[in-house]
């Protein structure tokens, strides 16, 4: 055990999870790289929990936030600010949400806090819709509507939570059924559940469900579940802290494969616009966004210094396409995972979009979850020079692969060599 694990150990809460059997410390990276202490450099296919969004150390980002910090560091809300401004109004118009508002936080999870306390206090309800598998972050109110057991530390609430089908398309009741007979039966369970209780506030959904393992349902799911919430009052919330900014390639947001239904009516954004700086947001319309009848600002959400590195790094995405090299070299990359798990009895399925892949690991010749394999993977992948993530529902079985939008095809090439190798020596 080296001494930082010591000490790390000594001082950190139980529960604070540590990657690796000898953890790793990361001190710089460039690119799709990170090093190490020891200065061995590893291909990154996991990017800080799909933070680092870009590329490590991106010029124009660390440029940004340099220049910004020589200028002035932090002002809070209460004062005008420059950045905060030109970043809200580039969010809002890509946003596809009609006379939007932005308000940014520090993390998804407060995000999604915020997105919450909005819902309730415009409907007056404190019931919440969510999907099963889903998770939306680490406070009191964004546990109470995660629905995945493993991260959620407490029954206590201050909402009352109803979980909906549909976030998973290959398991439970309806995983036997065609795509659009999958969506009618989510629908129908949906106007069920409403049948029987009084009016939610909102239903709150990830496109693609991250901690989940990357699992999702067939494209127009979320849109004919809004025709039926429409009919209610019900807002949609699209929890895009994962899949926001082009990541899936197909889509800038999650929600634009369910958008036949118009888009959210509150989006939820963090981790990949700041590239690794603590950037999270709200986007909603006016109406719903000002219907609070209290004081409220945040005193580290807007800082200058993570705006500029947000204004950058969204300008050197869009200017890059790298939604479009998102779709490109994830589409080469999931095929080549796809053939690599075809020669696997461990590996039931690999699914995922753009540069957002799940493989999931199952006990050879069965259906049930293999957390063992997915923990043996994880450790040879860095063996052999990459680190990927794992996660999944009821058992933590699925590896999740989410490099920086620049992933080269030689660099998706390679990753996939190393996860060949992992899995051949786990299987």
């Amino acid at each position: 055990m080296s001494s930082l694990h010591r000490r790390h150990l000594a001082v950190s809460p139980d529960w604070l999870a540590l990657y690796y059997k000898d953890p790793l410390e990361i001190t710089h990276g460039e690119g799709r790289h990170v090093w190490d202490a020891d200065g061995r450099r590893y291909l990154d296919f996991f990017g800080g929990i799909l933070t680092t969004m870009t590329a490590h150390a991106l010029p124009e980002v660390t440029k940004a936030v340099s220049e910004q910090a020589g200028r002035i560091i932090h002002s809070s809300t209460l004062y005008l600010n420059q950045p905060m401004v030109e970043l809200a109004e580039r969010v809002a118009t890509l946003s596809g949400i009609p006379d939007a508002r932005v308000f940014f936080t520090t993390s998804g999870t407060e995000a999604n806090d915020t997105a919450l306390l909005l819902a309730t206090a415009y409907r007056r309800s404190n019931q919440i819709l969510a999907m099963r598998n889903s998770y939306h972050g680490r406070s009191f109110s964004a546990v109470s509507i995660t629905g995945n057991s493993a991260w959620s530390p407490t029954n206590l609430s201050p909402l009352q939570t109803l979980y909906v089908h549909g976030g998973v398309r290959t398991r439970g009741p309806y995983a036997h059924l065609g795509d659009a007979e999958f969506v009618a039966a989510c629908v129908a369970d949906l106007e069920d559940l409403l049948g029987h209780t009084r009016e939610p506030a909102a239903l709150i959904a990830e496109p693609i469900q991250g901690v989940g393992g990357f699992t999702s349902p067939p494209d127009g799911l979320y849109a004919a579940f809004r025709r039926v919430l429409d009919r209610h009052g019900i807002l949609w919330i699209s929890d895009e802290v994962q899949t926001g900014w082009g990541r899936t390639g197909e889509h800038f947001w999650g929600w634009q494969a369910h958008g036949e239904s118009g888009p959210p009516d509150i989006l939820t954004f963090a981790k990949g616009i700041g590239n690794g700086m603590s950037i999270g947001g709200v986007v909603a319309r006016a109406d719903v966004m000002n219907c609070l009848d209290a004081n409220s600002i945040s005193t580290f959400g807007g800082s200058p210094v993570t705006m500029a590195a947000g204004l950058a790094n969204l300008s050197y995405l869009l200017e890059h396409d790298l939604q479009g090299n998102a779709r490109r070299v994830g589409g080469l990359l999931i095929e080549r995972l796809r053939a690599i798990g075809a020669a696997s009895e461990c590996v039931r399925e690999v699914r995922g979009r753009g540069l957002m892949i799940g493989i999931e690991l199952v006990e050879p010749g069965t259906d049930e979850a293999n957390p063992r394999a997915a923990a043996a993977v994880l450790e040879a992948a860095r063996e052999g020079g990459l680190l990927i993530g794992k996660g999944g529902g009821h058992n933590t079985s699925v590896l999740r692969i989410a490099p920086p939008l620049t992933l080269t095809v030689a660099e998706a090439e390679e990753g996939a060599k190393i996860l060949a190798e992992a899995l051949g020596a786990v299987a």
